[in-house]
């Protein structure tokens, strides 16, 4: 018996189990820290439940049956989205649907990443949970075909909206800058894109406080009427060469006084495969009327980071 399954034989017996899909990603191990509160968590990695499988994800939500079921799980590379459509079709779009109705089936609350990247950028002004999607590469459309299976299987659900997320490992863009900066003089950075930058401890701690208030005595509490699409990144907006900026601030007495050189550059000249939106910065409006919950200034965020996590 896996892990995994050692613990999911013990929450059935404690009758109170989380249920974690990509819990061996940068969002996923943190969820298994915030989550722990909340009941005995299930973290599933890509070796313990492939998301191209449909009957193996409703296998394993059939046999826990938990009371809450979050999907960290994704094709995230943007890029490799768009090279292979079907592949990001499979994980970003068909299995979510699976997941949230075997969730519905069992009465679990089904908690769903998505992106950004479901908005064109064609706005300046920060997107709330009311814009209009319109995404411009592979990437955005399967994760809003995501989001919309996940809506149609009518299931007590909430979809997490998140933008550029980061940590302190990992291939992201924060995480190449900590390995990259030290020793560098100059360092070409994209000017010409704007997110809200958000870190995955955040993330996790306000996703288990949706959780949190979603659940009551061992049962899913949650109205039809807040079901659906929240927004959580870092409070504000900042381009790439503003968290460079940032990271380069909260790094300084650790490059000894060699302050690299930011140039900026554009997009195009990076050359990447897909195109991303200039502007996919989100206002986390609903989470905050509605529950109180919202995440800090990523600038504050960005410094407790590597104040706390880098090493």
């Amino acid at each position: 018996m896996t892990d995994a399954w050692a613990t999911a034989a013990r929450a059935q017996r404690s009758g109170r189990a989380v249920l974690l899909f990509g819990g061996g990603g940068q969002v996923g191990r943190q969820l298994r820290v915030a989550l722990a509160p909340l009941g005995t968590v299930i973290p599933l990695t890509r070796a313990e439940a492939d998301l191209r499988d449909p009957d193996a994800m409703r296998a394993v939500i059939e046999r826990v049956r938990p009371l809450v079921i979050v999907n960290a799980a994704a094709l995230t590379n943007v890029d490799q989205a768009e090279r292979d459509p079907g592949l990001a079709n499979a994980v970003n779009t068909i299995a979510p649907g699976i997941m949230a109705d075997a969730a519905r089936r069992v009465g679990a609350l089904f908690v769903h990443y998505s992106t950004d990247y479901v908005f064109d950028g064609a706005i300046q002004v920060p997107y709330d949970e009311d814009a209009q999607p319109n995404p411009i590469n592979t990437y955005g459309r399967s994760k809003l075909a995501g989001e919309q299976r996940v809506a149609e299987a009518d299931g007590s659900h909430m979809i997490i909206r998140t933008s550029w997320v980061y940590s302190v490992t990992g291939a992201g863009f924060v995480a190449s800058l900590l390995r990259d900066l030290p020793g560098k003089q100059i360092v070409r950075i994209v000017a010409d894109q704007v997110g809200s930058p958000t870190w995955s401890r955040s993330l996790a701690s306000a996703t288990a406080a949706l959780v949190q208030a979603a659940v009551r005595d061992d049962e899913v509490a949650l109205n039809s009427s807040d079901w659906g699409v929240y927004h959580l990144g870092g409070s504000g907006e900042g381009s790439r060469v503003e968290i460079a900026e940032a990271l380069i601030d909260a790094l300084a007495s650790r490059l000894a006084g060699d302050r690299p050189t930011i140039v900026p550059i554009s997009a195009s000249v990076f050359g990447a495969l897909a195109p991303r939106p200039h502007y996919s910065a989100l206002s986390n409006l609903r989470a905050r009327k509605r529950f109180g919950i919202s995440l800090q200034p990523w600038r504050t965020e960005l410094h407790r980071m590597v104040a706390e996590e880098y090493r």
